[in-house]
């Protein structure tokens, strides 16, 4: 398999020869750095040429992104069909022999034999994340690893993960996970966050979230840098992740509320803070934008477009992921970075994770999910397939239907 991506050139790129080498290098990730024989995904890998990479820590939601990465891999000519399906084989089968809690899976595993590491939660958003990336494999491949892909999503059992016997009087919204030693965690999927996929997954799974939890799911409204939203300010990815796998266009929920309309708001909230804190962060100066959850310059964390939370760091996979909401401006900050900065902030596996111009920083890793991100937002940008494979699994199209989410 040949996943060689095309000469960084210096000069100016053509925007759809940029996306093209991005979600290529993306795919590469996804293809080197899955074990072989456990198909577990690295959560994070060197960038650099070069820079040795001893990393051997899985994160369970970069695996559900490699598995949504083949079906792009095979349409793109980037492998061959029986290559992605055996390695959706591999990383299914083992999933059934790895340690698991009523379905639920360790969100941080070693690659090589699937055992918890960090003494990680079993995780309720990851493993969504995880079998999101089951299913859409399934729906290309169809055959047993369909089968398998079911298997994995009957596993998950939504009402024990709402721990009812808690003394919180609210406690119908999921728990963000579990651990053996001190039981569920105190936080709960309520509020305004990413977890919308979540509860779509939940809603029509065997057995189904109650469709009470989701009625009661309520949250405000804002208004950031004009822009309307929920909840807001937040990191970006909230606005990324699940319109990576629904396609939420020209609907409304059982709510009245319009996802697809916050989701472009976001990003235009997020480019427009930007914009406005030029002045202070060379970084904007420069052209860029995407606040959100990443690598900073002291270690990994979640900023949002607002005063005193940003310093000036930013995501190019935020920007990547940008093209499925705000193409044109999207483009032109990945065509700065490229022709600004080229090999300083591009690597094996595409633009860095983070980097922050005012700081001279430019991250030396790359991390599975935000490749995730931006690899799904740019195929669906492209031409709607990863929205295809999932609008054909009847319990997704039922967790949509429950919600209110018609067409």
């Amino acid at each position: 398999m040949n996943t060689e991506n095309r000469i960084f050139e210096a000069g100016p790129m053509n925007n759809l020869i940029l996306r093209d080498n991005i979600a290529r290098a993306a795919f590469r990730f996804f293809w080197q750095e899955t074990h072989p024989r456990t198909g577990l995904t690295k959560d994070r890998a060197r960038n650099r040429p070069g820079d040795p990479d001893t990393y051997t820590v899985a994160s369970i939601a970069s695996t559900g992104y490699a598995l949504a990465a083949l079906p792009i891999g095979v349409t793109r000519g980037w492998v061959t069909r029986g290559e992605a399906e055996k390695r959706a084989q591999t990383a299914l089968r083992f999933l059934t022999t790895m340690p698991q809690e009523h379905g639920f899976f360790y969100h941080f595993v070693d690659w090589r034999d699937g055992k918890r590491v960090w003494n990680s939660e079993l995780s309720s958003i990851d493993t969504s994340l995880l079998v999101l990336g089951a299913l859409t494999a399934g729906q290309f491949f169809g055959g047993s690893i369909a089968r398998d892909a079911d298997a994995i999503l009957a596993r998950l059992d939504w009402p024990w993960m709402q721990n009812r016997g808690a003394t919180d009087p609210a406690g119908i919204a999921p728990s963000m996970g579990w651990k053996p030693e001190s039981g569920f965690l105190g936080a709960r999927w309520s509020g305004y966050t990413e977890a919308l996929y979540l509860y779509l997954l939940a809603l029509g799974a065997p057995p189904p979230l109650p469709r009470a939890v989701w009625e009661a799911w309520t949250f405000a409204e804002a208004v950031v840098e004009g822009q309307r939203v929920f909840g807001g300010p937040y990191p970006l990815f909230f606005a990324q992740m699940t319109p990576a796998y629904f396609d939420l266009r020209n609907r409304r929920d059982s709510h009245g509320r319009d996802w697809w309309t916050n989701f472009v708001n976001a990003h235009r909230a997020d480019i427009a803070f930007c914009r406005r804190a030029a002045p202070r962060f060379l970084t904007f100066r420069e052209g860029l934008w995407g606040v959100t959850a990443s690598d900073q310059p002291k270690g990994y964390g979640a900023h949002e477009p607002r005063e005193g939370s940003s310093d000036g760091t930013v995501a190019p996979t935020a920007m990547a992921a940008g093209v499925l909401f705000v193409p044109e401006d999207a483009d032109q900050a990945l065509a700065k970075l490229q022709t600004k900065f080229g090999e300083r902030a591009w690597g094996r596996y595409g633009f860095c994770n983070a980097l922050n111009v005012g700081k001279e920083w430019f991250d030396p890793d790359v991390i599975g999910i935000d490749l995730g991100m931006a690899l799904l937002c740019l195929e669906n940008q492209r031409n709607g397939l990863i929205w295809r494979l999932t609008g054909s699994h009847p319990r997704l199209r039922d967790g949509l239907a429950i919600a209110g989410l018609r067409s």
